[in-house]
């Protein structure tokens, strides 16, 4: 059985956020960071309704969506603005999983059938004001649309075999949760999910006590099944779910790995203060348990977690910074690699160097970064007709440093690209 979604809906304008379509109430004036709390509270999805009423608006809010899709770990939905073919592959492009079109325009509907077979049906959503819509265009929506965002909250039969997301105006908890019992309802979304954003977590565990099944953290493992010190503690090792860079290390007692997977935030217990001690919880610097993993022996527990601020107490990002010896060896990390390689890149780009090639081409412009991937990319290909292994292998480096050139003038990095492959 599928589980059901908790989705805060942001209606995006002029850069800032609102409750609702008709932009009187600003909730935000930072959405990018609104998101990443609505992913770190226990969103499973957003959708994003692009207000702008003009080209430079609406392109101001593509950014955002750019922005906030580079932050966040779940997928976004965007919606809003479409007037043709290309808006859609704007949106896409931003980064979101889905768009949605708006079936209150014809024009909308029109594109359904071409944005579908062109970008897949997966990656489009509809938007409806009412059953009547849904109803006119049901068949259209079952062969081309993954879904319906219904902006109502009142469901028929008709809706059978349709993936529903009800944005609704209502705070009504005891209804929403009623809806959220229909096999047709993926979700539910607007008002009651925007104002709980910072208890979604808890909503959803109260959902799965409910009956409702939703995305909340289980463990296998009580903690008794681990083997723990003379004190009754378990140490924790805490990496970042990223980049796998060790941030520090920790204990927990029972009551403070119980609260973890309560709450998805790293709680400890301070052997210094003899408390539980939540971390984050005075300096704001929080971590979002992404994984938690137990070792052979049962007496250690890997967490990554999403880092929000620096782990240490020092104001290191990680309590790892004294180094005592150290043996110079080329890294092998495919991305670290790319990563160190593309950091080369920007340096030389924001610190120019005379007599750098990089700059060369930086100063050339974007026709001649251009030129030189084209022409690395024809290199690979008579390479690869010899067939010499070793000169494909020098061929595909020389491209893929003209490539991270052009990314870097482009404003993009290895996150925004690794990114956009994972959601192939």
């Amino acid at each position: 059985m599928e589980k059901k979604m908790l989705i805060p809906c942001l209606y995006l304008k002029d850069g800032k956020l609102y409750d609702d379509f008709t932009d009187v109430n600003e909730i935000s004036d930072d959405p990018v960071g609104y998101a990443v709390d609505c992913s770190n509270s226990g969103a499973d999805m957003l959708i994003i309704f692009d207000q702008s009423y003009d080209d430079d608006s609406h392109e101001e809010s593509l950014h955002l969506m750019r922005m906030i899709n580079k932050s966040i770990d779940i997928p976004v939905i965007g919606a809003g603005n479409i007037k043709r073919v290309e808006d859609v592959k704007k949106i896409i492009y931003a980064g979101c999983k889905c768009a949605a079109l708006n079936l209150a325009k014809q024009g909308n509907i029109d594109l359904i059938e071409e944005v579908s077979k062109r970008f897949d049906k997966n990656k489009i959503f509809v938007c409806a004001d009412a059953a009547e819509q849904v109803l006119q265009s049901i068949d259209l929506i079952r062969e081309y649309t993954t879904g319906v965002l219904l902006l109502d909250d009142n469901l028929t039969d008709s809706y059978r075999g349709l993936k529903i997301i009800p944005v609704s105006s209502t705070g009504n908890e005891e209804k929403l949760f009623n809806i959220l019992k229909n096999d047709c309802v993926a979700g539910i979304s607007g008002k009651y999910v925007n104002d709980n954003k910072g208890n979604l977590l808890g909503i959803k565990r109260e959902l799965h006590d409910k009956g409702i099944n939703t995305c909340i953290f289980e463990s296998p493992f009580s903690f008794s099944d681990f083997k723990t010190n003379s004190d009754g503690h378990v140490t924790v090792v805490v990496q970042d779910n990223k980049t796998g860079e060790v941030l520090m290390v920790a204990y927990m007692n029972e009551e403070a790995y119980l609260k973890t997977i309560e709450t998805g935030i790293m709680t400890y217990y301070s052997r210094s203060r003899n408390e539980l001690w939540v971390k984050g919880k005075t300096s704001g610097h929080y971590q979002y348990v992404k994984s938690l993993t137990a070792d052979c022996d049962m007496d250690t527990i890997l967490a990554k977690v999403t880092q929000i601020g620096n782990a240490c107490h020092t104001g290191s990002y990680s309590c790892f910074f004294n180094e005592i010896i150290k043996n110079e060896s080329e890294d092998v990390n495919p991305l670290k690699v790319l990563e160190n390689v593309y950091a080369v890149i920007m340096d030389r780009k924001n610190n120019p160097k005379e007599g750098s090639y990089t700059n060369y081409l930086f100063d050339k412009g974007i026709d001649k970064i251009l030129k030189k991937v084209g022409e690395e990319a024809t290199e690979i290909v008579i390479a690869a007709k010899n067939p010499d292994k070793e000169e494909v292998k020098y061929e595909i480096s020389d491209f893929l440093y003209h490539v991270m050139v052009l990314m870097a003038e482009c404003g993009l990095d290895w996150t925004d690209i690794v990114k956009e492959l994972a959601n192939r």
